[in-house]
């Protein structure tokens, strides 16, 4: 379907949902001139949907009272989007959403005209997301669909939590506002009592977890996307600078994305630099790539390798 096609749809969309809209505004929400909305109108009308338009401060363009747009009609492109993200509600929530995204795909598929069924058979075989998770799903199960519904509920928790931070669990109590997956695992954003502070609390490290019959409230300023920018801005980024050797350099050229910075250098080695959160996970990193990789700043992280190193080697005899 082509973009004036598109446009067209979106236009009846605009109309149907608030009347009396003015022509500026309309041709400014679908990005062309008020002339070219005009010959749209003129399109529509042979097209057999009617539109009129009303004099005045306080009138404007709108449908004939009572048409409706047919439920559905999307274009090829969006049928795939919608086929694409319950795929990913499948892949990102496991059993929890099995059977409502294939009760969905059904539907979809059975209103759908051919040539947009064709379209979503073709991507569902050729784009594909998955290995999402660095933790098994199926395992986590039983607790996400407990936070799930603590969430939905907003019914205080009481949980065994095992902080990357100490070897020993501790008992807590939370509120938990919301669910959020990002860098392969799963998280509960939530206020904890213990601390009196809102924490992210990684779901894998929940030991035990019962909801109470605690109700408590969500704050009415509390906007999940906003404490996800502030938390990421507020904490420490740790800068890494690391070289590869010559011999190990097509490894870093071959991963430009992992990378802040990639420079070249005259000899044939290769110096990166990036970020994080967490000097441990760079000391594991810069490991990882043995000795293909000297950390050259910060001096913590290189004093860290070194000391791992020379443990392995003892360990290893």
């Amino acid at each position: 379907m082509s973009n004036t096609a598109t446009r067209l749809i979106t236009l009846i969309m605009l109309l149907q949902r608030q009347p009396n809209q003015k022509a500026a505004d309309l041709a400014d929400e679908l990005g062309v001139s008020v002339r070219t909305l005009h010959r749209y109108f003129e399109m529509l009308d042979e097209m057999g949907i009617p539109i009129y338009a009303e004099r005045g401060p306080y009138g404007g363009f709108s449908l004939v009272r009572g048409y409706k747009m047919p439920p559905l009609v999307l274009t090829p492109e969006e049928a795939v989007v919608v086929a694409l993200g319950t795929g990913m509600v499948e892949e990102l929530w496991g059993r929890l959403y099995r059977e409502p995204v294939h009760g969905a795909l059904a539907k979809l598929e059975n209103l759908l005209p051919d040539e947009q069924r064709r379209e979503v058979a073709w991507a569902r075989r050729s784009l594909i997301a998955t290995g999402m998770h660095q933790s098994n799903l199926d395992a986590l199960a039983p607790v996400l669909e407990k936070l799930r519904r603590a969430v939905r509920e907003h019914r205080r928790i009481d949980m065994t939590y095992r902080g990357a931070s100490s070897p020993h669990p501790s008992q807590r109590e939370i509120d938990p506002y919301a669910l959020v997956h990002r860098w392969g695992w799963w998280y509960a954003i939530a206020y904890c009592h213990l601390r009196q502070a809102m924490r992210t609390f990684r779901i894998d490290r929940i030991d035990a977890l019962a909801l109470t019959d605690q109700i408590f409230q969500l704050p009415d300023d509390f906007d999940i996307q906003t404490y996800l920018a502030q938390e990421l801005e507020a904490q420490p980024q740790i800068q890494v600078r690391m070289q590869f050797a010559p011999e190990g350099a097509h490894i870093a050229l071959h991963n430009r994305a992992y990378w802040d910075a990639l420079k070249e250098q005259p000899d044939g080695s290769v110096v990166v630099t990036m970020s994080t959160l967490d000097l441990y996970w760079a000391a594991s990193s810069a490991l990882a790539y043995g000795p293909s990789v000297t950390v050259l700043e910060p001096e913590e992280l290189r004093r860290m390798v070194a000391e791992w190193a020379q443990a392995i080697a003892k360990q290893y005899g």
